[in-house]
């Protein structure tokens, strides 16, 4: 991985020397062990800060679009001509590629605006994981390396296996490897085991109606609507939330248990066909919420029903935005 954030660092560098780009949005190490965070590199000395590895979980691509948006918004009262686009660079994995394409079939805005770095990824750890393995003591210090974890807790010093800490939706990924990219860094990443890609929301479909039901009631019931899940959406873009609107008023803001469930079945209704199972949601959610069981139910929908893929294929419109005459599985509307 050495290797690769060399020539990470070293692309970024020729990218804002050249003029390419205005930014580069990726990671560094995070001030807490063993955590990486986003970075916005503008100089050409900094990008030595760059790294890619497992502990980077964030889809940056959320912050893609907060930087085009504002940098538009700033030039509001500047004459047309006056305007200039901000080209942006990003570290972007299988994923991130995805939620990209997901972007700018949706219009929010161009290629020209991108210049895609992207990584193939293994997978990116579950810090929830690790914390339950560590019986949740305090991290004192931490090194990664080889694809090991060395850990330094209060009680002692432990050595853990990175690939038995990997998020659920990296064990079944099938884009680990970046769909779009201006350079690619890295050798291919080996195929995860997407043949189980749907293997817990078929089991979770048999269910009975009721126990569905109940189950999806007793994870809202430990939402505490802090919104986590929606920030660090890059599907969630919208300049105001339906949320946070007042007029009119589609959901309350109290932690009323139906106050919460509207809130999340809208904000995953939301989400139909446009779901990429990045994992952010689930990431930075607080309290655990399991929102990825019911984001890869309509993932695993729009698939069967529209042959549709979130961020799948550049050209293509999302599911919902298109309409073909003889639409899979309406055939009924054709019969006599």
């Amino acid at each position: 991985m050495g290797t690769v954030e060399n020539k990470l660092r070293q692309t970024a560098k020729e990218m804002l020397e050249g003029n390419k780009v205005d930014v580069v949005v990726g990671y560094e190490m995070g001030s807490l062990p063993l955590t990486a965070t986003p970075v916005f590199i503008t100089k050409a000395e900094e990008t030595d800060r760059l790294v890619f590895n497992c502990l980077c979980s964030q889809n940056l691509a959320k912050y893609v679009h907060d930087i085009i948006v504002q940098n538009r918004n700033a030039q509001k009262r500047l004459k047309p001509e006056e305007r200039k686009k901000k080209v942006v660079g990003i570290v972007a994995r299988g994923c991130t590629t995805r939620s990209l394409l997901l972007n700018i079939q949706e219009r929010q805005y161009s290629r020209e605006e991108l210049v895609i770095i992207g990584v193939p990824c293994r997978g990116y750890i579950d810090y929830k994981k690790l914390t339950k393995v560590l019986d949740n003591e305090e991290i004192l210090a931490g090194a990664l390396v080889d694809g090991k974890l060395t850990v330094k807790t209060p009680t002692g010093e432990r050595e853990i296996e990175a690939a038995s800490l990997l998020a659920d939706n990296c064990l079944t990924c099938a884009y680990n490897n970046p769909l779009i990219a201006d350079e690619i860094i890295g050798e291919p990443a080996p195929a995860a085991n997407s043949a189980a890609e749907f293997d817990k929301v078929d089991a979770f479909a048999a269910l009975p109606t009721q126990e569905r039901w109940d189950y999806f009631s007793k994870e809202m019931a430990k939402c505490i609507r802090c919104c986590a899940c929606r920030n660090a959406c890059p599907s969630c873009y919208c300049p105001e939330c339906f949320a946070e609107q007042s007029m009119p008023q589609w959901v309350g803001i109290s932690a009323d248990a139906s106050d919460t469930q509207v809130f999340q079945l809208m904000r995953i209704f939301h989400m139909a066909g446009r779901c990429v199972d990045c994992g952010a949601c689930v990431a930075v959610c607080p309290m655990g919420v399991d929102l990825r069981m019911f984001l890869k139910k309509l993932d695993k929908d729009a698939l069967e029903m529209f042959d549709a893929r979130a961020g799948v294929k550049e050209g293509d419109l999302p599911v919902l935005s298109a309409f073909k005459e003889r639409e899979k599985n309406e055939d009924f509307i054709f019969e006599a």
